[in-house]
């Protein structure tokens, strides 16, 4: 089948078979590898994308009910001009290790910071829990996310 939608803010278009999910269509139709499939049940939270401003988990969501919708990977959460406050927030507190969480625990952040600008930190833990890492403690990716949370609280959406 023939699906249309938005992928970071360009309009795209791939023919794929009816039960393709949308993790899959995103990595190997549309070549978008930043969005990782980990345990394909939609338990880790490394497949989150943004659909429509929430956070979904992409192995769990079929490419079809994608279409004409406005789908945001990673890729998309970062400016031309370098890296998004929440981005940079991850560098400076060193909320990573090996990465594979990383594009899902920022595009669930993005999408919490985006709807709640001032969620506190005990509901970005709870909001985060749902995205698994095996290298961290969580402490610097809660500690990122409640630094970028003023970035989040200006007016101005290219400041994220």
């Amino acid at each position: 089948m023939n699906i249309a939608f938005e992928l970071n803010g360009k309009p795209v278009e791939a023919e794929v078979p009816a039960r393709t999910t949308l993790a899959d269509c995103i990595r190997h139709h549309l070549m978008q590898t930043g969005t990782h499939v980990g345990c394909e049940h939609g338990v880790c939270g490394a497949c989150t994308v943004i659909v429509d401003g929430d956070a979904v988990r992409s192995c769990l969501m079929l490419a079809a009910q994608a279409s004409g919708a406005k789908v945001t990977t990673v890729e998309g959460l970062t400016p031309a001009e370098g890296l998004s406050a929440l981005q940079e927030s991850f560098r400076k507190h060193h909320a990573l290790q090996c990465g594979f969480c990383t594009p899902g625990f920022l595009t669930t952040a993005h999408a919490l910071l985006t709807q709640e600008p001032n969620a506190d930190k005990e509901r970005i833990r709870h909001v985060l829990s749902g995205n698994l890492c095996r290298c961290t403690g969580y402490i610097n990716i809660i500690e990122a996310v409640c630094d970028a949370r003023s970035a989040y609280a200006k007016s101005d959406p290219e400041s994220r």
